[in-house]
């Protein structure tokens, strides 16, 4: 999955942003006590957890890497004490050398992959590879089905290609016309009521204007601009120069090696945050859980996870004591499902709950296959395994976060994904969406069960979470319990289960 969960802009439809109030942190508050649909775990450390104990969790976050020298992160990581830093040795015998605060996956031991194709890139690739020589009237009979299929694939990857040119042209169109209109205004930080008082001479500036009443209803300008315009466009370039080119050909396979930060740590350094920043040092934020260590494991690049990483990353994060894994990322295509599949049954024989984010394509997962998913090939269904999709803070027609997939199957529950204020690197902060961002919700909110009932299982702690959920009619046909996680009621049930 591409680091850039903004997944959601495009040009000439735009979705209209409620004009809710900012509240800081919204994640943490109660509906009832509140009116926020956030998961009431405030309410359950202030009125359930107070005289409590909790015992450390590690939590495995796998992603594309994690800023170890974040403020607000630095007092919640897992340490490898078995290890010895810097030696060059594999001390523990793991087979990891220099694991201090986990593993990158995506790279070599001299180096750290950045960028690699999306998977459907991947198979195409492939496919010339086979089928380059044949047309349709002369590929073999037996390799018909495959070379349709093929040929298929190849359609929808000109498309994205596409696409990704055509927005990225707009895009740029659109960033002449907006600088245009605030040098008019005559601000560097113009105001909402700036831009509602401002004139447009043509439908350029109209345009720009109808989209800002739009989008700065919960922005200020500069994370208009930069979030909304900059970062698509970018992600745009990212899909013509890599994430969608058959020219640009990464390495297959990697060995790893121990900087777990990366070339671009934000993702992960805010899906971190959103599970365990400390809680109690005055800074920053407030993660969910407050007894967590948060184990790094590097396995997505800027572009789709290879099934092979993962596979690899799971069982790292179990055999070096996980017992929550959260998994923000996921594609449309998979080329070794199996693989990955003996991992999550090696998780699950192992008492590790993993947590995945449900995508942010709006699309309907009982009808598109989307991977990771907690379906073996062989048959059957994982009973460890949480799909997250993505809500907002208010109890109405925005409940749905409008990006989020879903699915009355597929998709579990919803959790807060919508501008939440999480950790970002060189010890800042940032209001990020995406089922990203509520994956880790979970994460932490099964963390915290773990924590203060250490005794149940992993089965047992998903079925709490389920059966506490928050209901809602705005949810009833979006995901299998129809609401919204809630520490608070989990916590009680969690109590006498």
């Amino acid at each position: 999955m591409k680091t850039y969960i903004h997944y959601i802009f495009l040009i000439g439809l735009f979705y209209a942003a409620c004009a809710q109030p900012e509240n800081p942190d919204w994640q943490h508050l109660d509906l009832e006590k509140d009116d926020v649909f956030g998961i009431s775990d405030d309410r359950a450390y202030d009125e359930l957890l107070r005289d409590k104990t909790g015992t450390p969790v590690i939590v495995a976050v796998l992603d594309g890497g994690i800023d170890i020298q974040q403020e607000d992160l630095k007092s919640v990581l897992w340490v490898n004490k078995k290890e010895k830093p810097g030696n060059g040795v594999d001390d523990d015998g793991n087979g990891y050398v220099d694991d201090v605060y986990g593993w990158n996956f995506v790279g070599t031991p001299d180096s750290t992959q950045q960028y690699d194709n999306m998977e459907l890139t991947r198979q195409v690739r492939l496919g010339r590879q086979r089928f380059g020589r044949y047309t349709l009237d002369k590929v073999p009979a037996d390799y018909r089905n495959a070379f349709t299929n093929f040929l298929a694939l190849q359609t929808t990857l000109d498309n994205k290609r596409q696409e990704s040119k055509d927005q990225l042209e707009n895009l740029q169109k659109l960033k002449i016309t907006i600088d245009a209109v605030v040098k008019q205004l005559g601000k560097e930080a113009p105001t909402l009521q700036d831009f509602l008082d401002f004139s447009p001479k043509n439908d350029g500036e109209n345009q720009v204007r109808s989209l800002v009443n739009l989008k700065m209803k919960r922005k200020t300008f500069a994370e208009f601009y930069q979030e909304d315009i900059l970062d698509i466009m970018e992600r745009m370039q990212n899909d013509l120069d890599y994430h969608y080119s058959l020219n640009y050909v990464p390495a297959e396979t990697h060995t790893g090696n121990a900087d777990v930060t990366g070339p671009d740590a934000l993702h992960g350094t805010h899906v971190a945050g959103i599970i365990a920043a400390d809680r109690n040092n005055s800074l920053g934020i407030r993660g969910i859980a407050d007894h967590v260590q948060i184990m790094a494991v590097r396995c997505t690049p800027n572009g789709d996870e290879r099934d092979e990483d993962v596979a690899l990353a799971i069982r790292y994060a179990v055999d070096n004591g996980a017992k929550v894994i959260n998994m923000s990322f996921g594609k449309a295509y998979t080329a070794n499902k199996a693989l990955v599949d003996e991992a999550v049954q090696y998780a699950e024989a192992r008492d590790v709950l993993l947590v995945c984010a449900a995508g942010n394509d709006d699309q309907d997962l009982d009808k598109q296959p989307h991977y990771p998913n907690p379906h073996y090939l062989e048959g059957g269904t994982a009973k460890d395994w949480i799909t997250v999709g993505a809500s907002d803070q208010a109890d109405d027609e925005t409940l749905k976060a409008p990006f989020s997939n879903y699915g009355f199957k597929e998709v579990d529950v919803f959790a807060p994904g919508v501008r939440i204020r999480s950790t970002a690197p060189k010890n800042t902060y940032l209001r990020l969406d995406g089922t990203s961002m509520a994956a880790p919700v979970v994460s932490g909110l099964a963390a915290l069960i773990r924590s203060y009932y250490p005794k149940l299982t992993a089965v047992q702690v998903r079925e709490i979470i389920l059966r506490s959920v928050t209901k809602s009619t705005r949810l009833a046909d979006r995901c299998v319990t129809g609401g919204v996680v809630n520490a608070y009621q989990a916590l009680k049930l969690a109590e006498h289960f």
